[in-house]
């Protein structure tokens, strides 16, 4: 039923008056959220690329937004192909030199969306330094995608962002079985905004959604203490490995933004990247011969995933400006699960191996 109480007098509402506007069980969620990320208010959205397009649509023809040139490929995606449409200038920059982001400030600033650690590359952005940039430099405001850290390990509003962004699809919902965006922010103004575009475009999720939503966050610490665990066995096991060439991760020494890293978050997700020493082809057997490891796109569930960046998630990017990041035939990209340590290390090891010796073969 759309209209879930009785008003008393028309046009006076009490309580709730349509489920697109407003519900008990999301406002619940949004509560929890806003709580968790340190926030005054917070808002639930259909999806992760929902929220993004409801933090775009703040903006009008002529604003100029900076984005991170390394990033989830349906925000690259989002930005390239639609956005520019609309007459908003995008400019991709390496925001792990603050230097780069003085450069690109422009009076037309509006907006700066940061990801961190990025994705598939795993860089990292100093967010207190960006806020600093982009409050004394413009009128823009700072969203942070924190989707592959969660508010467990990072709180990007207590380090100077304006707006924390996650995909709870990911982390937040962490059982695979709801899509689904998040904004928090202490900026009344911003949440107003966003609140009048929530309803206004109506990229709602469901009732039903938001109460999964709800019961994962529940299991949030302990999930993310295990991901924590496992991800670094599993990332220290593959360093040795003879058949991968380079490891990816932020809670490493040799990282080059680990004391970045180690400053402003309490610790890591199991999101890594590597390369293997194959290419393309090696990669595909690799992939092919996981058994534990499943073959997805998303990430930050319950269950260990892999996949390809340069033909999956980040297969809409022009393969030169893919290249340029470092987006390889050889780069995978792992999510690692809450599955036993031994059997995932087992699982990799003979996925590269099996990889590797068909290679031989041929």
């Amino acid at each position: 039923m759309a209209n879930i109480i009785l008003r008393c007098l028309p046009g006076r509402v009490q309580g709730y008056e349509y489920s697109r506007s407003g519900n008990p069980t999301r406002k619940c969620l949004e509560e929890a959220v806003a709580a968790v990320d340190g926030a005054k208010y917070a808002l639930a959205f259909a999806s992760g690329l929902a929220t993004t397009v409801v933090v775009v649509n703040t903006l009008k023809t002529g604003d100029h937004v900076i984005c991170m040139q390394d990033v989830y490929g349906g925000t690259n995606r989002y930005f390239q192909q639609v956005v520019r449409n609309f007459g908003v200038e995008i400019s991709f920059v390496d925001c792990t030199n603050m230097e780069n982001v003085k450069a690109a400030m422009r009076p037309t600033t509006k907006l700066v969306w940061v990801e961190t650690p990025s994705n598939p590359m795993m860089e990292v952005t100093d967010i207190e330094a960006c806020a600093s940039v982009v409050h004394s430099a413009s009128t823009a405001f700072l969203v942070v995608d924190n989707t592959f850290m969660s508010p467990y390990f990072q709180r990007p509003l207590a380090l100077g962002a304006d707006v924390c962004m996650n995909s709870a699809t990911k982390y937040i919902n962490g059982h695979s079985d709801v899509v689904m965006g998040l904004l928090s922010t202490n900026r009344k103004d911003l949440y107003d905004r966003f609140k009048f575009l929530q309803n206004a475009l109506g990229c709602v999720p469901s009732p039903f959604d938001c109460f999964l939503c709800n019961r994962g966050l529940k299991t949030l610490p302990l999930r993310m203490k295990q991901h924590q665990a496992s991800g670094l066995a599993v990332a220290k096991f593959l360093t040795t490995h003879r058949y991968v060439q380079k490891v990816l991760h932020p809670a490493f020494e040799d990282h080059p933004q680990y004391e970045i890293s180690a400053r402003q978050t309490s610790g890591s997700s199991g999101m890594l990247s590597l390369y293997l020493k194959g290419g393309l082809e090696q990669a595909t057997a690799f992939l092919s011969n996981l058994k534990i490891f499943t073959l997805a796109e998303s990430l930050g569930g319950y269950e260990s995933l892999a996949e390809h960046p340069a033909i999956m998630t980040h297969a809409s990017i022009p393969e030169a400006e893919r290249v340029a990041l470092g987006i390889t035939g050889s780069l995978v990209r792992l999510s690692v699960g809450l599955e036993d340590e031994e059997d995932l290390i087992a699982d990799l090891d003979n996925a590269l191996n099996a990889a590797f010796s068909e290679k031989k073969d041929q």
